[in-house]
């Protein structure tokens, strides 16, 4: 079991076992921070587009299974000059190099419908190569 991620003002980091038992814990992380910024209005989007880009984590970044997923969340600021959070981005760290496609699968098929989710749910999402061995999967969402 992973210790509870550290709660920052700016972010919040967690690193995770590849295991599906880690979706529902980083949820929870991302339900504290939320509320803690005041963003709980965007947690039912936040929290699926999180549990699915950290599903396809799980799934599908095949490396040894004592390398663990990293989650950060952060919230993001608004131009208003109070600074208030206007969004969240969430990104997913993994080592595998592949990097996720967003298909458009048949009615009949089970899998393969995470990333239309998070493109209908999230302002911009993407994915970039990062230091050392990997990728980061990153989506925002607004309020």
């Amino acid at each position: 079991m992973s210790a509870a991620p550290p709660y920052r003002r700016d972010a919040v980091v967690g690193r995770w076992p590849r295991s599906p038992r880690s979706v529902p814990r980083a949820r929870a992380a991302l339900r504290k921070a939320l509320a803690e910024w005041g963003l709980s209005a965007l947690e039912d989007r936040a929290a699926l587009v999180l549990t699915e880009l950290l599903t396809n984590a799980v799934r599908h970044a095949h490396v040894p299974r004592d390398r663990h997923i990293q989650t950060r969340i952060r919230p993001l600021r608004t131009v208003a000059p109070s600074g208030a959070p206007g969004g969240v981005r969430l990104e997913v760290h993994d080592a595998a190099y592949a990097q996720p496609r967003l298909r458009a699968p048949g009615p009949d098929v089970e899998y393969g419908r995470g990333l239309v989710l998070v493109a209908a749910l999230a302002e911009r999402w993407g994915c970039h190569a990062r230091p050392g061995p990997g990728k980061v999967v990153w989506a925002e969402v607004l309020g």
